[in-house]
């Protein structure tokens, strides 16, 4: 029995590692993603002298937030003891069906279901923030 639990135990660090190791590489390249994203945005802003529509410019920014949500997430799994944090994957889905409404706006339907969606979500992180400030209530 011992010895099944020293496997157990030596295979859950293996796949921890796995993990810690595969995350840093995303990391890295969600960052280079982030530093093309703004170069990008400075390209059309202060480079270019042709007319940019606001709506390509908002998905840039929408999409330079995901990458920096995303990154922010990561940070957040290795300085929280290996546990990423609920309200972290809301704000990533809030921030990406802002950026769907943004691209996708022809429908009036579409667009309501989408704002449905982010009132849900809006919701749901109420939730969640509520039961964590009940839960450290409880600990103090």
């Amino acid at each position: 029995m011992r010895e099944l639990q020293k496997k157990t135990a030596l295979i859950a660090v293996l796949l921890q590692t796995v993990l810690n190791i595969t995350l840093t590489i995303l990391a890295m390249i969600l960052v280079v993603f982030l530093l093309k994203k703004t170069v990008f945005i400075f390209d059309v802003l202060l480079i270019r002298n042709e007319e940019v529509t606001y709506f390509y410019l908002a998905e840039g920014i929408l999409v330079y937030f995901l990458y920096f949500e995303f990154i922010s997430l990561i940070i957040k799994y290795f300085t929280h003891d290996y546990h990423f944090p609920l309200r972290y994957f809301i704000y990533i889905g809030i921030t990406a069906i802002i950026r769907l409404i943004i691209i996708d706006h022809e429908n009036p339907l579409t667009i309501l279901l989408y704002a449905m969606a982010i009132v849900l979500l809006v919701c749901a992180l109420l939730i969640a923030n509520h039961s964590n400030i009940r839960g450290s209530e409880e600990l103090d």
